[in-house]
């Protein structure tokens, strides 16, 4: 059974862990990839401002530990409107189990109740799954990244409009 909570300060180790285990997995280390951003040393201060919120899927067992994470923010260089889905990663165990469900559902749902219009997400094109999962919920590919994340390293872009 997987429960899904906000993010506490006690996270950030677990959290980090999490995105630097994933990411690797798809190639996607080096410049330009969210495993280097400043902000996963402190996730919980990253996402404790206004319009942002961060999740972390637990297993029932508390030995098991985080093995989902994810979140939503304003988008960087965006216009106030628009929220960037942000450091969603689920460790290979964790994955096929509704995990992915549960943490977009809550993003979508707080990005909604934040008065966003639409939620915007960067991607590589090697998370196939994930792509899916995101086509289901209504995202549309874009031809270019918005706003400025400095993750010039992506290669797929994605847009769900609220209205």
């Amino acid at each position: 059974m997987l429960h899904l909570r906000p993010i506490t300060p006690a996270d950030n180790a677990a959290v980090a862990r999490v995105v630097r285990t994933v990411m690797p997995e798809f190639g996607c280390v080096g410049a330009g990839y969210s495993i280097n951003d400043p902000e996963l040393e402190d996730m919980y201060a990253a996402y404790a401002q206004p319009r942002s919120a961060f999740f972390v899927l637990t297993e029932a067992s508390p030995a098991a530990g985080v093995v989902g994470v994810g979140g939503y923010a304003p988008l960087a260089g965006g216009d106030g409107t628009v929220c960037e889905l942000r450091k969603m990663y689920l460790l290979p165990a964790a994955r096929g189990k509704g995990g992915g469900k549960l943490l977009l559902e809550r993003c979508l749902a707080g990005a909604r109740a934040d008065g966003f219009a639409s939620m915007y997400l960067e991607t590589v094109a090697s998370m196939v799954t994930a792509a899916r999962v995101y086509e289901k919920y209504g995202f549309e590919p874009l031809p270019a990244p918005l706003g400025s994340t400095g993750h010039g390293s992506c290669d797929r872009f994605m847009i769900k409009s609220f209205r």
